[in-house]
């Protein structure tokens, strides 16, 4: 259950952010475009936070000292007496995997943390971290409270497979700390059952990204007759790659492209083979925004599974925000969003609804603003930070 808080209440003071497993030269390097990193852009900027400590993740510190030999070093962060960054460093690359270790890990990451923000002039600071082993294994009793931010059911993330029992162990101490959490699905909370204050807040959208006219696609894009169906994100096992094989056996004129990294050639093998179907690779935000808004159909084509149907997935949202109709399964966060949202029950049934979505077509631009209006991370971020912040 979801616990309101009044707006507009918020209690100015210190805040420390934690990113959860990339940090901010990752953010940079990818343009600042994920919901934690749009969440530290207003932080930056916002009249309830006097001073901010930005926090990496663990770092190592050998491989760190190896790749600023070799000119690899991360980005600089934009520091001022107000704002700094810190990246915590140890000798060994990844977090253990055995809960009493990662436990004590993240007790030593605690007492790092409370020294430095000491030292840059932090009092009585709101911990918000996307690290669930911080929210559940730092006392922090140094800071005013620690919120969690749960952007994904890190239990189900194939990729973190080892440390799955180690996440379960985090939700059952948040269940007995109490901390407050925030997370992008209600499905998540569910699965955390907090006993504490918690808060559903869905991703969201920058809303200068999509105003104006829209901006020309690439030339490999508009050269492709239509109609053209897009899919942006990681191309990796979250992919139903045979219901994907199905929507282009069943409509031979349709042109689907998969817009981000190859993680997983083999699992894609006959999607890649297909001449329907085009992988362009890694495109930049403003090439990513150009497709949106030409592209006949969004696709969200993902197996449901438990880690998807607890998504709050960003794609959705930015995929309205261009205006463009929107196919996807019926996971839980991606209901009552908006009517261009057409609802199947797997990738496969995206076939038979195709020709509805064709004729739908595209927001007009009324409506269209306003669900970016509506929508905007700025939006959600005060949500956030009366639940953050007020006393």
């Amino acid at each position: 259950m979801t616990t309101p808080t009044p707006q507009g209440r918020q209690r100015p003071g210190d805040v420390v952010m934690t990113f959860s497993f990339d940090s901010w030269g990752d953010a940079v390097r990818r343009g600042m475009h994920r919901p934690p990193e749009r969440f530290i852009l207003t932080l930056v900027d916002h009249p309830s936070v006097e001073k901010l400590l930005v926090v990496n993740p663990f770092r190592s510190a050998p491989v760190r000292m190896a790749r600023t030999l070799v000119g690899q070093g991360d980005p600089a962060f934009p520091t001022t007496p107000a704002q700094s960054l810190l990246t915590p460093l140890r000798l060994r690359r990844q977090d253990p995997i055995d809960v009493p270790r990662l436990a004590e890990t993240y007790r030593r990451w605690d007492r790092v943390v409370e020294r430095e923000a000491a030292a840059r002039g932090l009092h009585d600071p709101v911990i918000i971290t996307t690290n669930p082993f911080v929210a559940a294994f730092c006392e922090a009793d140094w800071a005013r409270q620690v919120v969690f931010y749960a952007r994904d059911d890190w239990s189900e993330l194939p990729a973190k497979r080892p440390w799955w029992p180690a996440y379960r162990a985090t939700y059952r101490h948040l269940r007995t700390n109490g901390r407050p959490i925030m997370a992008v699905s209600q499905q998540i909370l569910d699965r955390i059952e907090p006993t504490g204050p918690s808060l559903v807040a869905p991703n969201g959208i920058e809303p200068t990204e999509w105003q104006g006219a829209a901006p020309s696609p690439p030339a490999w894009f508009t050269e492709v007759p239509g109609p053209r169906a897009v899919y942006v994100g990681t191309l990796d096992t979250r992919i139903d790659v045979d219901g994907l094989m199905h929507l282009v056996r069943a409509h031979p004129q349709l042109q689907v492209f998969l817009v981000g990294p190859l993680a997983d050639g083999e699992h894609l093998r006959p999607l890649i083979e297909s001449p329907q179907v085009h992988l362009p690779g890694v495109v930049d935000r403003g090439g990513v925004v150009s497709l949106l808004r030409a592209a006949d159909v969004c696709l969200i084509a993902h197996q449901r599974t438990r880690l998807t149907e607890a998504m709050s997935p960003l794609k959705l949202y930015e995929y309205l925000a261009a205006g463009s109709p929107v196919l996807t399964p019926g996971f839980g966060p991606v209901r009552d969003v908006s009517p261009h949202v057409l609802i199947t029950e797997d990738v496969g049934g995206f076939a038979d609804r195709l020709p509805e979505a064709l004729a739908l077509g595209r927001m007009d631009e009324t409506t269209r603003s306003s669900f970016v209006q509506d929508n905007s991370w700025a939006a959600r971020h005060e949500l956030m930070l009366d639940f953050c912040l007020t006393p």
